[in-house]
């Protein structure tokens, strides 16, 4: 039999809404099970601290668990493939740190599109690092440490956790903005950067606040600046980089992200419900005992952020020759 065309319209239009619906009703019940939250650092790093934070709180909020899982390697890009090639459907996420749109131009040729195949669903916090230097170390101040590096080339060793580290790009970003050599010393993770730097190995170290400030608080490191465009509230009397170097700014800084293609359902009530554990007063005392800020947006403002933050990472990586291990 011949369907008139309003008839065929009308029943292809019925037939699109009814296969719509169960994506729909899946987001609205979401979630029914367990979700995995992947982290490409190791445990106990800033990333995996605030994702096992932002887990708890959904864990708590939603009723289901959010496992953290550890999958280290290629500076966090493994955990990027675990994420892309997981279903679209908001059980595996990922903890996204800025390392993540470094290695867009670090890798000269990843098997992703970082902007483009990972939808962001919402920042968690915008940290400072710390520029910290061992207390027998000569400068007191960000003018005298450039003073000493320019009189003193190739003198300087300077720790990072690794190549794309948001310490490294601190670092590199300080080289290029006040002309100094510094030698740049790659670690396995921030603890024997640390080490290396009490100790008198390496001179400087960008470090994460909230891996250096029991040290600066206990007088075994000394804080030059923030690297921050504002002082860090956990560190109120140390100025900021940019009070020498104007406009001189890093942040490290994290959130969590899907495969794209997620339902925007899904990644609205995610967002909503992180933003909801970011205004929580408790929520707000544990991000400060870390060093800290919480950092609030849209998805689409962290889009945009994102975006922003690779193309401003590309220009450092290029200017600098920087290659991966």
């Amino acid at each position: 039999m011949k369907l008139p065309r309003r008839g065929f319209l009308q029943a292809a239009a019925g037939g699109a809404a009814l296969a719509a619906l169960p994506r729909r009703a899946v987001a609205l019940d979401y979630p029914t099970r367990s979700v995995r939250i992947i982290v490409g650092y190791g445990a106990g790093g800033a990333p995996d601290i605030l994702a096992r934070l932002v887990g708890q709180w959904l864990s708590d909020r939603l009723a289901q668990p959010f496992v953290v899982e550890n999958r280290t390697g290629a500076n966090g890009s493994i955990a990027i493939e675990t994420v892309i090639k997981a279903p679209a459907d908001g059980y595996t996420l990922l903890a996204v740190a800025l390392p993540d749109a470094v290695n867009a131009t670090l890798y000269p040729s990843p098997n992703y599109n970082f902007v483009r195949d990972i939808a962001p669903i919402a920042a968690t916090s915008r940290d400072p690092d710390v520029m910290v230097v061992n207390p027998s170390f000569s400068a007191n101040t960000v003018p005298e440490f450039i003073n000493f590096a320019k009189a003193n080339p190739g003198k300087i060793n300077m720790a990072s956790p690794g190549i794309g580290s948001s310490p490294h790009m601190a670092g590199e970003l300080f080289k290029s903005m006040t002309g100094i050599e510094m030698t740049h010393v790659a670690y396995r993770g921030s603890a024997p950067a640390l080490t290396d730097l009490l100790g008198g190995q390496v001179q400087v170290y960008f470090a994460p606040i909230s891996a250096s400030l029991s040290y600066v608080r206990a007088g075994k490191l000394r804080a030059l600046a923030v690297t921050t465009a504002t002082r860090a509230q956990a560190l109120p009397d140390i100025p900021t980089v940019s009070d020498f170097v104007p406009g001189y700014e890093v942040s490290a800084w994290y959130g969590i992200g899907a495969p794209k293609n997620t339902p925007v359902e899904i990644i609205d009530r995610l967002n909503k419900e992180i933003d909801a554990g970011l205004a929580d007063a408790q929520m707000k005392a544990r991000l400060a005992a870390l060093g800290s800020s919480a950092f609030a947006i849209s998805p689409a403002e962290f889009g945009k952020f994102i975006a922003g933050e690779t193309a401003k990472w590309a220009k450092v990586i290029k200017s600098a020759g920087i290659k991966p291990d």
